[in-house]
């Protein structure tokens, strides 16, 4: 039907048959033809083929916008807020590794004085009784 359509209209045979057996039911060239569509739909009823309910996705250049707009400018309280929230609970992450690290470190310096073997100055003394002392206060 389409074909003759055509070959009236331009008086040519239609070559790019390949070509509109794919895409005639594309997303973008459905949506370039929807003003003939509404005019054809009104003077017939006919259910168009290729779906009028399937969604257009979003640009390139929309996206792209779309996630600058959501980085730069919050638009709710929460939103707001969100980023407060998560650098305290990291804050609080890092302090917990960090006190985690050191009480490791008192550990291997304890383990390294009790290890040698050559005696002990004085200073090392008092500082391995101080590290015996914290271990088992904690």
């Amino acid at each position: 039907m389409a074909h003759e359509i055509f070959f009236n209209d331009y008086k040519v045979k239609f070559t790019l048959e390949h070509v509109w057996l794919e895409l005639r039911n594309d997303q973008k060239w459905c949506g370039a033809s929807s003003t003939k569509d509404k005019v054809q739909q009104s003077l017939t009823s006919v259910p168009r083929s290729h779906g009028e309910d399937e969604a257009r996705l979003v640009g390139v250049k929309a996206a792209k916008a779309k996630g600058k707009r959501s980085v730069s400018k919050p638009t709710t309280l929460e939103e707001e807020g969100k980023p407060l929230v998560e650098f305290q609970s990291i804050r609080e992450i890092r302090q917990k590794d960090f006190a985690l690290k050191e009480k490791l470190n008192k550990q291997k310096f304890l383990d390294s004085l009790i290890a040698k073997t050559e005696p002990l100055s004085e200073l090392e003394i008092s500082l391995k009784n101080k590290l015996i002392n914290d271990t088992l206060a904690s």
